[in-house]
């Protein structure tokens, strides 16, 4: 290893170790949720990485170097909803770095986060649902658990990181519910159908063959009997999104469950309590979808009279 190599190593890895502890203070000082904190280090960790690429010492960063930092994140076409969050991220660094005596002032305060786009969200229908969720093969063990795991984000309108952390004990065959420990913890009850009841069944009959001998809390695990991970789920999703031609993503699930369960008759308030949303107009959004496919059929039938 070259003097050049070595001292690249030596950076990573003190970018790495701040990292680490900026991640303990999130947890443990600031109390914020594992995502949270999870999702703040990896912005953060990006931006230590350019500015060690840039010769720039973190306790000589000032806010036109953020700017900087985001002008080159912008040519990557982040959407102004990550812009924001990593805003957010810098922003909570810099509260660090001020407690701990490296900055006088949180300079990332004096950066303003960019309105997020309300973009209408991404829908399936329920027959490339379908089509996406049968390339699965349920005669492995890994099937079925992908089965019943692609199931249960649809039908319940789970988050990838709520199906991850959901819990063998919160999962109540009898009464046919989940407890789900969603978004600063909050639990919630959501009910599930036959479907989803018959590929729970068949996964946790045969979950014991990846698990062995171990006490696993969560209920989805992969082959080594660990948790799933989220970069797990998409992963697998990405295959099955190659078999079936479909373009989607896994949360793409989410945004369908709601917007089928709309469809169906099912009212606002209803869909907001099984989706876990503190604010009723992020499920509004929702019903633009539907006023955008009755456009979209006007559009069809009725052209030039638009």
């Amino acid at each position: 290893m070259d003097i050049q190599e070595q001292s690249t190593s030596t950076a990573i890895n003190k970018i790495h170790s701040f990292v680490e502890k900026f991640r303990a203070d999130l947890l443990l000082v600031q109390r914020d949720a594992l995502l949270t904190a999870d999702t703040y280090c990896i912005a953060v960790e990006q931006f230590c990485m350019w500015c060690s690429s840039s010769r720039i010492k973190l306790k000589d960063v000032r806010a036109q170097n953020i700017l900087y930092f985001l002008s080159y994140r912008s040519t990557s076409n982040c959407s102004s909803q990550t812009m924001a969050k990593d805003i957010s991220a810098l922003r909570a660094m810099g509260s660090y770095l001020c407690r701990t005596g490296v900055w006088e002032e949180n300079y990332a305060l004096m950066i303003d986060r960019p309105r997020a786009d309300r973009n209408l969200p991404s829908v399936l229908s329920v027959e490339q649902v379908e089509k996406l969720l049968s390339q699965i093969d349920e005669t492995t063990v890994i099937g079925k658990r992908d089965a019943a795991l692609f199931e249960l984000i649809y039908s319940c309108g789970l988050r990838i990181s709520e199906a991850c952390s959901l819990l063998v004990n919160n999962i109540h065959m009898d009464e046919n519910v989940i407890i789900v420990r969603g978004k600063g913890s909050k639990e919630r009850i959501v009910p599930f159908g036959q479907e989803a009841k018959n590929k729970l069944n068949a996964y946790l009959e045969v979950r014991s063959q990846l698990t062995g001998d171990k006490v696993v809390d969560e209920a989805f695990v992969n082959y080594m009997g660990k948790p799933i991970s989220r970069k797990g789920v998409w992963k697998n999703f990405q295959n099955l999104e190659a078999l079936s031609g479909v373009k989607s993503k896994v949360h793409t699930l989410r945004h369908s469950f709601a917007t089928h369960l709309l469809q169906g008759g099912a009212d606002l308030r209803t869909v907001q309590e099984l989706l876990g949303h503190s604010d009723l107009s992020t499920t509004q959004i929702y019903t633009h979808v539907d006023d955008k496919e009755l456009s979209d059929y006007h559009k069809k039938y009725f052209p030039g009279h638009n």
